[in-house]
C-alpha cells in the first residue's frame, strides 16, 4: 500500500504534460482561461492517464494579472506555476522562460486570450502519444479582421519561399513539442527567434492538425503592426539570408540597367547634341535608385543588428520570483 502511495506520489511531482502560457495585461480575461483550461487538463490526464502542469509566466504585465496568477496559484498548487519576469521581454522569450521550467515529457503552448481553446489540447496530446515530435496547428475558420488574415496569408506564403520551412499557419502558437525538441532550443540561446520555426528545423517527424479559433475574450491583441513587422523581420533574417542574396541580384540588374543607360545617353549625346528632355525622368529614376540603396542598407542592418544582439550575451530575460510547490 505504502509502494502504491508512494508511485502516486512520484506521478503528481513529475508531470508528463506541461502547458507553457505567457501572460501580459491579461487581467479582464484569466478568470474565463482559469474556469475552462482546469476542468480541459483533468480531462486530458483522466483520458490519457498522465500528470500535467500549467507554467504561466507574466511577462511584466502592468495590471492585474501578476495578483491573479499569484491567487490562482494558491487554489492549485499542485499542478501551477507561475513565473513573474522583472520587466516586460515578449512573448517568445516568456515562452522560453516556462520552456526552462517546465519539466513535462510533452509541452503545449497556449496563449491565454482563448482565441484557441483549451478544449482543443486533447487533440495535440493524441498526436504526441502517436509518436509525432512537433504538432503544428491551423486554425478553423479564424476570428480575425480581413488584413491580419490576409497578411498573415502572405506572410506565410514569402516565409516558405525564403525559409523553406513549411507552417500553414505561423501566427498560431498553439502547438506541441516533444521534449527532445525543446531541449534543443533552448541550447540554441539565440537572442531573436521564432519559437515555431526554430522547433520545426529539429523536428523528425512534424504533423499539422486543425484546430477551432474564437474571438478574442477580453481585451486586444498585444501586437502592433510594428511589432508584428519586427516578428516577421526576425523570422525571415534568422532563418535565411535569402534577403541578402535576392538584393545582391538585383544590385547587379540595377548596375547592368545603369550601365545600358549611361551608354544610350552617351550616344546621343554625340548623335542628337545636347538634349534637355527626359530631366525629369532621371529625376524620378535616381530617387529610385537611392530608395534601393537605403533598402539594402536597412536589410544589412537587420542582419548586422542581430549580429551584436547576440555578441553582447545579456540575458534574454530576467526572472523576478517563482511560484512553486517546493518538494519535501
Amino acid at each position: 500500500m505504502n509502494d502504491l502511495a508512494n508511485q502516486l506520489s512520484n506521478h503528481r511531482q513529475i508531470p508528463r504534460l506541461s502547458v507553457v502560457i505567457p501572460i501580459y495585461n491579461e487581467e479582464d480575461g484569466l478568470s474565463a482561461l482559469f474556469d475552462r483550461l482546469y476542468p480541459a487538463l483533468d480531462r486530458v490526464a483522466s483520458q490519457f492517464s498522465l500528470a500535467y502542469e500549467i507554467v504561466f509566466v507574466n511577462d511584466g504585465s502592468m495590471d492585474r494579472s501578476a495578483a491573479i496568477l499569484a491567487m490562482q496559484y494558491e487554489k492549485r498548487p499542485d499542478v501551477s506555476r507561475v513565473v513573474l519576469f522583472a520587466n516586460n521581454f515578449g512573448q517568445h522569450m516568456a515562452i522560453m522562460a516556462g520552456f526552462e521550467y517546465a519539466r513535462g515529457e510533452y509541452i503545449i503552448t497556449l496563449d491565454a486570450d482563448l482565441q484557441n481553446p483549451p478544449e482543443e489540447i486533447d487533440k495535440i496530446v493524441r498526436q504526441l502519444e502517436e509518436g509525432h515530435d512537433y504538432v503544428g496547428t491551423i486554425r478553423e475558420n479564424r476570428q480575425d479582421s480581413w488584413f491580419r488574415k490576409n497578411a498573415s496569408r502572405a506572410m506565410n506564403h514569402l516565409r516558405d519561399k525564403m525559409t523553406r520551412i513549411t507552417m500553414t499557419d505561423q501566427g498560431c502558437m498553439m502547438r506541441g513539442y516533444h521534449r527532445r525538441i525543446i531541449n534543443l532550443v533552448s541550447q540554441c540561446q539565440e537572442a531573436n527567434t521564432f519559437i515555431p520555426a526554430l522547433a520545426y528545423t529539429f523536428a523528425n517527424n512534424p504533423i499539422e492538425i486543425t484546430v477551432k479559433h474564437e474571438e478574442r475574450f477580453a481585451g486586444e491583441s498585444k501586437y502592433s503592426l510594428y511589432q508584428l513587422i519586427r516578428l516577421n523581420f526576425d523570422l525571415v533574417t534568422g532563418f535565411s539570408v535569402m534577403p541578402l542574396q535576392i538584393f545582391s541580384i538585383m544590385g547587379m540588374i540595377l548596375a547592368g540597367a545603369a550601365g545600358s543607360l549611361f551608354l544610350l545617353l552617351l550616344v546621343r549625346r554625340f548623335v542628337l547634341g545636347a538634349e534637355v528632355e527626359g530631366v525629369f525622368t532621371l529625376f524620378a529614376l535616381t530617387f529610385f535608385l537611392i530608395g534601393v540603396m537605403l533598402f539594402g542598407l536597412g536589410l544589412l542592418g537587420e542582419y548586422i543588428g542581430r549580429i551584436y544582439q547576440q555578441v553582447r550575451q545579456r540575458p534574454r530575460y530576467m526572472v523576478s520570483a517563482v511560484l512553486e510547490q517546493t518538494k519535501s
